[in-house]
């Protein structure tokens, strides 16, 4: 058990890390041009009304007292105000948590069905037009931008097939798949080309190791070494990588989220921006960067599970 000894101190790391996430949001927040109590009371809104929104929501303090308003409210579990919704910005984000969530789990799980498939059939016919087909692909993939991926399949499956809906999240179980079915596939289409090269790579090297000839040397078939002892050690590295890359997804999100409607965090951080809804865009860029960094805590975890040789 003294592999898992970086979890008790690990969290510890991440403070300053999160500390520094903080400050960063605060000050690019406050750096976004326009004046967010003009803006919530219109172009018409008196001097003396603007000053108190500004008074009310503590826009007339400095910026460094604004700051520590805004850690004293984090150390009590809020997050502040929202000036567009006139509610508590903890309970706001709670209301859009599972749409991206879902979106989220949608993309990966899309993406490990796409890329270990295609990355298996590439390691195990190098050289031939398969090989060479999946490497293409998953080359072009990595190039592709997510609204231009999006807007193709909304032209595809929803305009021209009428197969899925274009926009929106559902209100049964069913509804909330379908609508995922789309916004998912754009996001794993990106993610797997990254996930079948990483993945290829380890399962090419884990053919051609001890481990592998040992296996074969014992008269195990090539399906068994294949499976048994290749795909595990190929995934280790790939894990990783996907942990890295489900931050820049959860990031991406704010784009998927507006091509096809999403009520989640995305769209809920964009409409704050738009508004400069200060308090929305730092308390989702904070749930953001918490979610990422938890997200490749676990994923330490799971690598050090599968891999005894790794010490963290």
């Amino acid at each position: 058990m003294h592999r898992y000894r970086f979890v008790l101190f690990r969290p510890l790391q991440f403070l300053p890390v999160l500390f520094g996430i903080s400050v960063v949001t605060f000050v690019l927040v406050r750096l976004i041009p326009g004046d967010p109590a003009r803006i919530l009371l219109g172009t018409r809104a008196t001097p003396t009304a603007i000053a108190n929104i500004r008074a009310q929501y503590g826009l007339d303090e400095p910026m460094w007292t604004q700051y520590l308003y805004f850690l004293k409210n984090l150390g009590a579990g809020e997050m502040g105000k929202s000036t567009l919704y006139k509610i508590d910005v903890l309970r706001l984000i709670a209301t859009r948590v599972e749409p991206t969530l879902a979106l989220v789990l949608a993309g990966v799980v899309l993406a490990l069905l796409i890329a270990v498939p295609f990355a298996a059939i590439s390691a195990r016919r190098q050289g031939t037009v398969a090989d060479h087909t999946v490497r293409v692909l998953s080359t072009a993939g990595i190039g592709f931008p997510s609204f231009w991926l999006g807007a193709m399949l909304i032209i595809l499956f929803s305009v021209k097939l009428d197969w899925l809906p274009v926009s929106g999240y559902g209100e049964t179980l069913f509804d909330k798949l379908t609508h995922l079915v789309l916004p998912g596939l754009t996001i794993a289409l990106s993610l797997s080309a990254v996930l079948t090269r990483s993945l290829r790579a380890g399962m090419v090297a884990g053919l051609q190791s001890d481990i592998a000839t040992a296996a074969r040397a014992r008269g195990m078939s090539e399906n068994i070494v294949f499976w048994r002892h290749v795909v595990p050690n190929a995934l280790v590295p790939t894990i990783n990588l996907l942990a890295i890359n489900i931050g820049w997804l959860i990031g991406g999100t704010v784009v998927v989220e507006s091509v096809f409607a999403l009520p989640g965090l995305g769209q809920l951080m964009v409409r704050g921006i738009f508004s400069r809804d200060y308090m929305v865009v730092q308390g989702v860029a904070l749930t953001f960067a918490v979610a990422t960094v938890l997200i490749n805590f676990v994923a330490d975890i799971i690598t050090v599970a599968l891999d005894p040789r790794i010490e963290l």
